[in-house]
């Protein structure tokens, strides 16, 4: 990790229970920690999966009245067309391609790692996914969007992760990220990658959080994509 990253903890972690065979990254929401979902990850886990759920480096936040809160890049606005944090977006997801490679260094093949993450979180996995030249063997992107949107070509992407499995997850009274946001996100995703790898999944009643229902498609995806190799 580098730059502002130097003072960032290291990651909250949820060891495989016997010889990881594959790794989730999970990146938080704005103004959170990993820790919260290392816990809700360890209530789903499988043996042979590793969970790593880093810290977002502290930083002032635009939207926040610049007030400096854990935040993997600059947020300016929530609507469409706010001016986003180019600059900070891009090197956020040179981080996380950074901590994927630590995992292949570790014996977990890229193809064999899952990168997901929880609104903002969740808006910088899609990003690295659909930058990175690693192959994944999928993305979880919960109650997110996608950003730089406007920076991808249109059609579908080129590179290793055109066939890439994508779970994309929203509540449908999200206040925050509006269900909108995720509907207009999983039309571009399916333009960009196999629509048939898209998987875009509504909960009732949900606000900007998560649910027991939502956990147990994220199991189900984790494990479908995931499965032991032992």
């Amino acid at each position: 990790m580098c730059g502002n990253n130097m003072s960032a903890p290291l990651p909250a972690i949820v060891p495989a229970a016997r010889k990881a065979t594959a790794a989730v990254i999970f990146l938080h929401g704005l103004g959170d920690t990993g820790h919260g979902w290392s816990e809700a990850l360890a209530g789903i886990k499988s043996p042979h999966v590793k969970y790593i759920c880093p810290h977002a480096p502290v930083m002032p936040v635009s939207l926040n009245m610049n007030m400096a809160m854990p935040s993997w890049f600059d947020i300016i606005g929530l609507s469409p067309d706010s001016q986003e944090d180019e600059a900070g977006i891009k090197q956020a997801a040179e981080n996380v391609k950074a901590l994927i490679d630590q995992e292949v260094k570790n014996g977990i093949p890229s193809n064999r790692i899952i990168l997901g993450g929880f609104s903002q979180g969740g808006a910088l996995s899609l990003y690295t996914a659909l930058t990175t030249h690693q192959k994944l063997a999928g993305v979880v992107a919960l109650s997110c969007w996608l950003p730089l949107r406007a920076s991808f070509p249109q059609g579908p992407i080129s590179g290793v992760n055109k066939e890439i499995a994508v779970l994309q997850c929203h509540g449908d009274c999200d206040p925050l990220v509006p269900l909108m946001f995720g509907s207009l996100t999983v039309e571009k995703l399916k333009s960009m990658v196999n629509p048939a790898n898209v998987t875009f999944r509504t909960y009732s009643g949900m606000m900007h959080s998560s649910c027991i229902e939502e956990m147990m498609d994220i199991k189900q995806f984790i494990d479908k994509h995931l499965p032991p190799v032992d």
